[in-house]
């Protein structure tokens, strides 16, 4: 099960959003991490669990083996990743595996296909999340059914703590120069404000013109009605009037 409070998970999550990834994007660079750093969300070196003797002795591009949130692996590589964050990561290797270095290095890489040449929107985009396909972003399709798994219960946990979710739209003021709306209907002269008073009167009005029995009382009512009818053309050409004129 995925923990959004595991290790440096949160971190990853603000450098997601600060780069602009879309929530798939960000839930799958979540599970990168997650994966490739044995389940910690810390920073590791390659088979941290041996030695520094026996990477020396095995790897044969030592000391450029993988290091980070990613395997950061070969020297050409920690080249290429410190010349596009405008680091020095040849000189002390070791710096990668510091946590705001290595979040960059994961989440720009992925963003961009600096590891790979294959980059997160060739497989998740608004429209699709192919969390299988986008771990050629990173290495080839190995574990790529796992790390797919993992990335749709971080989308999830991800939307659950508002990540991608819309703000609601602002409250438009009445005014068009900007300024507070007035504080009730009654007091506002926009066509659409002194529309609803009109429905307010007229829509009583004509419920109580069905509900009446008396003719008499019906024909009271319908001559009111009409009365508001007229008054609120009179006013509203007397508005347009007003408008094409420039006058608000």
């Amino acid at each position: 099960m995925t923990d959004m409070r595991l290790g440096d998970t949160q971190l990853i999550v603000e450098e997601c959003q600060k780069q602009g990834l879309l929530r798939n994007q960000a839930a799958y660079v979540l599970a990168t991490a997650y994966w490739e750093t044995a389940r910690t969300m810390e920073p590791v070196r390659e088979a941290f669990w041996l030695s520094e003797g026996w990477r020396q002795r095995n790897l044969r591009y030592y000391p450029w083996y993988g290091r980070g949130y990613v395997q950061l692996t070969w020297e050409a590589n920690y080249t290429r990743m410190g010349e596009r964050l405008g680091l020095d990561l040849t000189t002390d290797p070791d710096v990668v595996m510091r946590p705001d270095i290595a979040v960059q290095i994961l989440v720009i890489g992925c963003r961009e296909g600096l590891f790979t040449g294959k980059k997160l929107s060739d497989y998740i985009t608004l429209q699709r999340s192919n969390y299988r396909g986008a771990r050629r972003v990173v290495n080839g399709m190995d574990k790529a059914n796992a790390i797919a798994e993992l990335a749709r219960e971080y989308e999830t946990e991800l939307e659950a703590m508002g990540y991608g979710v819309e703000e609601p739209a602002p409250v438009v003021n009445e005014r068009r120069d900007g300024t507070q709306p007035r504080e009730t209907i009654a007091k506002s002269k926009t066509v659409q404000a002194q529309a609803v008073q009109w429905a307010g009167v007229a829509g009583p009005g004509a419920f109580a013109w069905f509900q009446a029995e008396d003719q008499i009382v019906k024909l009271a009512i319908l001559g009111g009605l009409v009365l508001v009818l007229v008054a609120g053309v009179i006013v509203f050409r007397e508005r347009i009037k007003k408008w094409t004129g420039g006058v608000r």
